[in-house]
């Protein structure tokens, strides 16, 4: 079990969205607008919807886990109003139908309601088909409303909570858009700074390469298609040490790649070079060892590892990027076939959705990085205060700085190198 874990329930167009946080040290500064700031940044976007942009503007509420704005060290509560809610009372409700209730939602059925009438005409690219399957539903809808994107509000807002715990520690993250529909950014062309990326219609460093990314988007928009692309997230401030090489599940690289996999949309993930380490020698590879500084740290002549060896963080900025598939709710539905009679049908359903969310994407893989790290971080460090975290960080980082001890091996040399062991 980790230190940190966080659970999220509702469903997309149900009252709410929750997020629950456990293993967060007493004592940290944490405030509702902090976590707004992130809720924000996921909602914008070129290529959104209405309900991204206009229905639904989030924020959430603590409800439990602080106190006076400093957290308790008890779960923390978090909760998302959805104002779309309104519309959907009826056909969500949590409660069993009453007589007339039933006899009201028919009548809506009998009158054509899109949103009352069950759905059966899967969409290819969802979890209907396997979802309905697996829990034996008739109604799409029962897979749809949990498996929606909508859903990575209460992650943002769990994130939210990691950051600020690692913010404390020294540890920072942030994501921009590098590919939009086969249109990549030049990094030598990357001219925007963090501010200016963050205020562009895409999050993207290259104002070139945007303005190319938005007329694909245009483009997949007026063919009733959707764009997909990658993102890069990048931490830096990573000690030294998180994860471990003993175990499988104790990796950090691992616990990272399956993080930003959960997201629903993302469909790859790779680490600094990633797969272009295929096509090289191990020497055009490999990050060299410059040595250690006065200070203690590591220095490297290249990040291609992306900031992990053997499981372990390196000291180096911690690099991913995900590959972002096109949203699958398209505007123009492809074939399908229905849920029940197993027929092809002319077109499978189609739900309100956007044309891209690359951006929104590398939002929501923040968080996901965030509460890895967090997670990873506590296991090191420990601590049920911030204040005792944070002093064994400075503990540990005093006591790595130094270098490692005398190998108590008779004949092997200690950091100063006086006698060198046997070679192999």
């Amino acid at each position: 079990m980790g230190r940190l874990r966080f659970l999220t329930a509702g469903e997309s167009h149900g009252p709410a969205l929750a997020a629950t946080v456990e293993g967060v040290p007493a004592g940290l500064p944490l405030t509702a607008d902090e976590i707004a700031i992130d809720l924000a940044r996921r909602q914008r976007g070129y290529g959104r919807g209405a309900r991204s942009t206009s229905i639904e503007q989030d924020r959430a509420e603590i409800l439990a886990g602080v106190r006076h704005g400093l957290t308790l060290g008890s779960p923390i509560m978090l909760l998302i109003h959805n104002r779309d809610w309104a519309n959907w009372t009826r056909v969500m409700q949590v409660e069993p139908l009453t007589d007339e209730q039933a006899t009201e939602l028919a009548a809506m059925i009998a009158a054509g309601d899109k949103k009352a009438t069950p759905i059966t005409h899967l969409r290819a690219g969802h979890a209907d088909l396997a979802g309905a399957v697996k829990y034996g539903f008739g109604d799409v809808r029962n897979v749809l409303e949990r498996a929606s994107a909508r859903e990575t509000a209460a992650r943002v807002a769990a994130g939210a909570v990691a950051r600020a715990l690692l913010a404390k520690l020294g540890i920072d993250v942030w994501s921009f858009t590098a590919e939009v529909a086969g249109v990549g950014m030049d990094p030598a062309n990357a001219t925007r700074s963090r501010e200016e990326t963050e205020a562009s219609p895409l999050r993207c460093p290259d104002p070139n390469a945007e303005t190319r990314m938005v007329a694909r988007i245009d483009e997949a928009r007026a063919a009733g298609d959707t764009a997909g692309g990658v993102v890069e997230v990048i931490a830096t401030g990573v000690p030294i040490g998180l994860g471990s090489h003993v175990h499988w599940d104790r990796r950090l690289d691992a616990a990272l790649a399956g993080a930003v996999m959960s997201i629903p949309i993302v469909k790859g993930v790779e680490f600094g070079l990633g797969f272009e380490q295929t096509r090289r020698f191990g020497s055009a590879v490999m990050d060299v060892i410059e040595g250690r500084n006065a200070a203690g740290e590591w220095g490297r002549t290249t990040n291609n590892s992306g900031g992990l060896e053997g499981g372990i963080s390196n000291g180096q900025p911690i690099v991913i990027r995900a590959a972002v598939k096109p949203i699958s709710t398209l505007p123009r539905p492809l074939p399908s076939a229905d849920l029940v009679t197993g027929q092809p049908v002319e077109k499978g359903h189609y739900e309100r959705s956007d044309i891209c969310v690359v951006p929104a994407t590398g939002v929501v893989a923040e968080a996901m990085v965030c509460l890895a790290l967090a997670d990873a971080a506590l296991e090191k460090f420990g601590g049920d205060s911030l204040a005792e975290t944070l002093d064994n960080l400075a503990r540990y980082l005093e006591w790595s700085a130094l270098g490692p001890a005398p190998s108590p091996i008779a004949g092997v040399a200690g950091p100063s190198g006086a006698a060198p062991a046997e070679s192999e």
